[in-house]
C-alpha cells in the first residue's frame, strides 16, 4: 500500500514538474513580463550556489548571475518545455563558466579535469542516505562547504548538483553534456576525495577550537 502511494505520489510530481516546465516555456515565448522576477526570485539562491562552487569567485559568479539572467530574457524562447526549467538554467549558467575560462585560458572546464579518469560504475540508493547526507548531519555545514571547494571543479560541480540540487543523475548529465558514465564516475571520485577532507577540515577546526 505504501509503496503504491509512494508510486503515486512520484506520477503526481512528475506530471506537475512537466506542466510547470510547459506553463514556464509558454510565458517565455510570449515574453511575459512578470515571469522573469518570478523565477529570479525562486531560482536565485540555487543559481548563485552553484556559480559559486564552480568560480570559487563571488565577484564573478554575481556577474556570471547577472548575464545567466539575460540569456533567458533573450533567448527564452529556445526553452521548449521538455526538461525542468532548473536544468536548461543551470546550462546556461554552466557554458557561461566555460566560456569565461575559454576566453581566459583557452581551456574549457573538462581540460581542468585530472587526467585518466577511470570509468566506475556508481548508483545512488534511492532508499538510504547518502554518505554526502551523512556527512551534513555529522558536520557544521561551513566544513563541508570549504571542503567542496578544495575538489577539482568537475567533481565539485556533479556533487552540488547532485545533493545541493537533487538532480537525477541523467538530469546532470544534461547540464554538463557528459555521458552517465562520466557523470557516475565524477560522482564517485568526487564523494571519495571530500570524505577525508571533511575529516581533515574538522580535526583543524576542533585544534583551533582549543
Amino acid at each position: 500500500m505504501a509503496t503504491a502511494e509512494l508510486t503515486s505520489d512520484r506520477i503526481a510530481s512528475a506530471a506537475a514538474a512537466r506542466a510547470e516546465s510547459a506553463s514556464i516555456a509558454q510565458r517565455l515565448k510570449r515574453q511575459d513580463p512578470t515571469l522573469l522576477d518570478s523565477l529570479i526570485v525562486e531560482y536565485q539562491h540555487r543559481l548563485l550556489r552553484y556559480l559559486l562552487y564552480l568560480t570559487s569567485n563571488r565577484e564573478l559568479a554575481e556577474d556570471l548571475f547577472q548575464e545567466t539572467w539575460m540569456r533567458v530574457l533573450l533567448r527564452g524562447s529556445q526553452f521548449k518545455g521538455d526538461s525542468r526549467f532548473d536544468t536548461w538554467l543551470f546550462t546556461i549558467a554552466r557554458n557561461l563558466v566555460i566560456d569565461y575560462r575559454r576566453r581566459r585560458t583557452m581551456a574549457s572546464l573538462e581540460e581542468l579535469a585530472e587526467r585518466g579518469d577511470e570509468e566506475r560504475p556508481f548508483e545512488i540508493a534511492s532508499s538510504a542516505p547518502t554518505p554526502f547526507d551523512q556527512c551534513l548531519t555529522r558536520q557544521n555545514g561551513q566544513i563541508v562547504a570549504e571542503a567542496l571547494l578544495t575538489l577539482d571543479p568537475l567533481h565539485r560541480e556533479v556533487l552540488v548538483l547532485r545533493f545541493h540540487e537533487e538532480m537525477a543523475l541523467e538530469e546532470i548529465a544534461s547540464v554538463t553534456c557528459a555521458p552517465l558514465s562520466t557523470v557516475k564516475s565524477r560522482l564517485y571520485r568526487g564523494m571519495a576525495a571530500l570524505r577525508p577532507r571533511i575529516t581533515e577540515r574538522t580535526a583543524e577546526r576542533a585544534q583551533e577550537a582549543r
